[in-house]
């Protein structure tokens, strides 16, 4: 075996998060060991990576708000002159649900979140190709309706999105420029012990890592190793296949676009590359619950029935955007934990063994607060991105989390 200090195992959003937060800490020696040829081979890949801040539990909207600080600072956060990616600003506005209201208005002020009340005349005069109908849309028989509205809706002035594979090559750079070494088509198959204490890895072709501390950053897959360590029953984690759709942004839609979650429609959407299109995914629990056995072999197109559904309730809420052009629809990977749909993050029974998994679809806006939460709890040190969300909010052997619904929300 050959020897280093700390493996992480997996080279997503959250294990490069992870490295970089370490790696900025200590001077033990990192390896992040990835079983894909190249980046964006698993969950980070397919990510919508939506940055929004309003979560049920006010310490997620904090570990939001610390994860898109570092996006919003990108280059800053990295310590890069000239990143790829950069972070979108378009605001994320919430339509329907009944959830306008002064109170959670005030509630995410006071943590910090740059959040507004809107009526119908500011979407109107904001956003002017939304709708604000609070109806929701036939999806069955596709019926149309009379479109009412008189609520309020939130506006989230600091949130948007960040494309996820530049975000992944950039923390590439800047895992590499602090002295990680990252290695692909390197497959973690067992993880050693010694006195309830991890002592290595082993790889699929055969070759070993000595180390002292493992972190398990591997998202779908993180059931195999913890099943190798005896802790894949202690959560529900399961590989969850998640569907999108995507189309030719319109050229004459009017105004700005933000992302927009429409509880209604059952659907949020975003542009993408550049404003040439437009994604879009599912808020509903019942979208979030077709598991996979092998991560490695799923379905990665959209089911037809799903596209045609998710395009309807767009249409409904953008009346003017007319025919859609250059529709398809693809399928990714979330790690759902199904007993209270939040990241488990942390140390677990066997010593020197760390976990970042489940993040139930949260996982890309959070992964530099968990990243930071990870290496306060190995290297103890602080550094300037970090969130003061307390480690035992997200731990390995804490209770579930209790939720009036659970999904992709929460």
């Amino acid at each position: 075996m050959q020897s280093t200090d700390i493996v992480v195992v997996g080279a997503g959003v959250i294990g490069l998060s992870v490295a970089y937060q370490l790696a900025l800490r200590t001077s033990d020696r990192i390896l992040v060991l990835e079983k894909g040829a190249g980046l964006g081979e698993g969950s980070t890949g397919a990510s919508s990576a939506v940055c929004r801040f309003r979560y049920s539990r006010d310490e997620m909207v904090e570990l939001a708000k610390d994860g898109i600080r570092a996006y919003r600072n990108w280059s800053d956060f990295l310590e890069l002159t000239a990143p790829v990616a950069r972070f979108h600003q378009t605001g994320v506005i919430w339509l329907g649900g009944g959830i306008g209201s002064s109170a959670e208005v005030a509630r995410l002020q006071r943590l910090g979140v740059a959040a507004t009340l809107l009526d119908d005349a500011d979407v109107q005069d904001n956003f002017p190709a939304l709708s604000p109908c609070t109806i929701p849309p036939d999806l069955l028989a596709g019926e149309p309706h009379e479109c009412r509205s008189g609520e309020r809706y939130i506006l989230e002035s600091e949130g948007g999105y960040i494309e996820p594979t530049d975000a992944l090559q950039d923390l590439l750079t800047a895992v590499r420029n602090n002295g990680v070494e990252v290695q692909f088509g390197a497959r973690v198959t067992g993880i050693e012990t010694i006195s309830d204490r991890v002592a290595g890895v082993t790889l699929a072709d055969g070759s070993g890592y000595a180390c002292g501390l493992v972190v398990n950053a591997s998202g779908p897959w993180c059931n195999q190793l913890l099943a190798k360590v005896g802790l894949a029953d202690r959560w529900p984690l399961r590989p969850t296949r998640i569907q999108m759709a995507q189309f030719d942004m319109p050229p004459h839609l009017p105004g700005s676009m933000p992302v927009c979650a429409d509880l209604a429609g059952g659907i949020y959407f975003r542009t993408q590359g550049q404003r040439k299109h437009i994604i879009v995914g599912s808020v509903l629990p019942e979208d979030e619950r077709e598991t996979v056995d092998d991560p490695d072999e799923f379905d990665r197109s959209a089911d037809d029935s799903f596209v045609r559904s998710k395009l309807h309730a767009v249409q409904h809420r953008m009346p003017s955007i007319g025919p859609l052009r250059g529709v398809r629809g693809y399928s990714g990977l979330y790690t759902m934990n199904w007993a209270d749909v939040h990241p488990i993050v942390g140390e677990t029974p066997l010593g020197g063994f760390f976990v970042a998994n489940g993040c139930s679809g949260h996982g890309f806006k959070l992964a530099p607060a968990i990243g930071s939460l990870i290496a306060q709890a190995i290297a103890g040190s602080k550094h300037a991105f970090d969130t003061a969300v307390p480690r035992t909010f997200l731990s390995f052997d804490r209770r579930p989390i209790e939720l009036a619904q659970q999904s992709v929300l929460a």
